[in-house]
């Protein structure tokens, strides 16, 4: 279950909590997971608060689209290698994201996209984050992305890439 914060008023042009539900529970039902058994919180912000996080995070003081915590460190050790799947009880808080309605409204726009698929999909990027997935080495980027085109397309969402 995601538990949204609304921090930016711009985004109920969308049903976020519902939209971020729906890609939660698409992305962990793509590993054979019930997202109701699971905990995500997610900041819905704007890009001003954004890049204090990315900055105070990550060391980029600027805006970003999304974000994310994980609660433990999932990735695979080896480069390609999916990661270890969460279990219930002790892993059962998956972790914490942060959107900015700036920045994924002017991604969208550019790229021609409904900013709920655009939504959708970040969303689904970032949870794959907090199973531990990620795109620094080129073998992890592969698998993440075709995990991320396999859960959109449930989804009725096009290829992003």
């Amino acid at each position: 279950m995601v538990d949204v914060m609304m921090e930016e008023r711009r985004w109920r042009v969308l049903d976020l909590e519902a939209l971020a539900n729906i890609a939660a529970d698409a992305t962990l039902g793509h590993f054979g997971l019930l997202a109701a058994e699971f905990e995500i919180s997610l900041l819905a912000c704007n890009d001003a608060r954004i890049a204090v996080l990315n900055e105070d995070f990550r060391g980029k003081p600027q805006p970003t689209n999304v974000l994310s915590w994980p609660s433990i460190e999932r990735g695979a050790a080896r480069a390609g290698d999916t990661p270890a799947l969460p279990r219930l009880g002790r892993d059962s808080e998956l972790g914490d994201i942060a959107i900015a309605y700036d920045t994924c409204a002017a991604e969208a726009e550019a790229g021609e996209k409904p900013l709920a698929d655009h939504t959708t999909h970040l969303i689904v990027h970032a949870v794959l984050h907090l199973l531990g997935y990620d795109h620094q080495r080129e073998p992890d980027a592969t698998l993440m992305e075709a995990c991320e085109i396999a859960i959109l397309c449930k989804l009725g969402i096009p290829d992003p890439y």
